[in-house]
């Protein structure tokens, strides 16, 4: 593979991790508009897009490792395939993770959830955010966008911790339905791991810029 084809090739990837992040963003919107009756219908359209997200997971990967067979990259290089097979990895996940959202938001027992848990589409919001920026300093090569949108988790985690405080409050005084409120824990959680994700994703693209992951330094 001349340098050519294999420089054509990393744009390809960039394109597919670009469309794949597309993807899960709308799995991640789309999920939680599910809570809202009228769009109970999207549980369907997020599990679908799940097994589409999954096959481009796939697909990146198999390119990923046609360029480490084909080519002798440069350290730079063989961090970018690096960065983006671990990238996916948590992109794909982030999608498993949209879709539980789904099916939990399309209970019945849930449609009373956006009366009480009113900072889980703060949270979705957010998270969403984070999952775009992620992306996006991996395909700009910019670090100090994923540093700080890193730094964002704080606020996905704390409002993780007033949406527990307000459902234990909820389960005292019985206003709403037990199951109704444990499946609002359950997509609060989600959503917390989903930020949890944008940062492994960040994370990555900071060794992809430095060579350096946490405090171990590669290539």
């Amino acid at each position: 593979m001349s340098r050519t084809n294999f420089d054509e090739e990393l744009k390809l990837m960039h394109l597919d991790i670009i469309k794949m992040g597309a993807l899960i963003e709308e799995a991640i919107k789309k999920s939680i508009k599910v809570l809202e009756p009228e769009h109970r219908d999207l549980a369907s359209e997020v599990e679908a897009g799940d097994k589409n997200i999954d096959a481009l997971e796939k697909l990146i990967e198999a390119r990923c490792l046609k360029l480490l067979l084909r080519q002798q990259p440069v350290a730079r290089d063989l961090r970018a395939i690096s960065t983006a097979i671990k990238m996916i990895t948590d992109m794909e996940r982030i999608g498993d993770q949209a879709s539980d959202i789904a099916d939990i938001a399309a209970r019945p027992e849930s449609a009373s959830i956006t009366k009480f848990a009113v900072h889980i589409p703060v949270m979705c919001k957010i998270a969403t955010e984070m999952v775009s920026a992620s992306i996006k300093s991996f395909i700009d090569s910019d670090l100090e966008y994923a540093r700080a949108t890193m730094l964002r988790d704080d606020e996905v985690d704390d409002l993780f911790d007033i949406v527990k405080k307000e459902l234990i409050e909820n389960l005292k005084t019985g206003t709403f339905e037990p199951d109704a409120v444990i499946n609002a824990m359950m997509i609060a959680k989600y959503l917390e791991r989903i930020g949890d994700h944008a940062v492994n994703i960040c994370e990555w693209v900071e060794f992809y810029i430095t060579g350096v992951h946490k405090h171990t330094k590669i290539l």
